[in-house]
């Protein structure tokens, strides 16, 4: 009996514990950061190899938008307004809107509240 308890305890642990652990990383850095590691090898001039591990946190540039978020140019990648639409075959945009690029997305935001109204992803390469 004592022995099912610990052998059921064990597989709980080690099912939950990755869970655990990325939701502790998502709160450490944001949901725009992720952690990447590196190794770096250095040969040295007297023939011995170094290699070091390095851990560094790296800000997510690219900005997820959608359909009713307020648009902030600050936080759009590669920021212009789209005049050329057609180019991009995109729909000429409504009164009161016009299309913006972030990155290689097309957004359609209103002009004076800067709601978006529309998102198409990978439009603009």
């Amino acid at each position: 009996m004592f022995r099912k308890i610990i052998m059921a305890l064990t597989a709980t642990t080690m099912i939950a514990g990755p869970i655990v652990t990325a939701q502790a990383q998502a709160q450490t850095y944001g949901p725009h950061r992720q952690q990447v590691t590196r190794t770096v090898v250095k040969q040295k001039p007297n023939g011995r190899t170094v290699v070091k591990k390095q851990t560094v946190v790296r800000k997510d540039t690219h900005r997820r938008w959608a359909k009713g978020q307020r648009f902030d140019r600050r936080y759009a990648t590669n920021y212009r307004v789209i005049n050329n639409y057609r180019d991009y075959r995109l729909n000429a945009p409504p009164r009161g809107y016009h299309w913006v690029r972030s990155g290689n997305d097309a957004v359609l935001v209103a002009l004076s509240s800067g709601i978006i109204g529309a998102v198409i992803g990978s439009a603009l390469r």
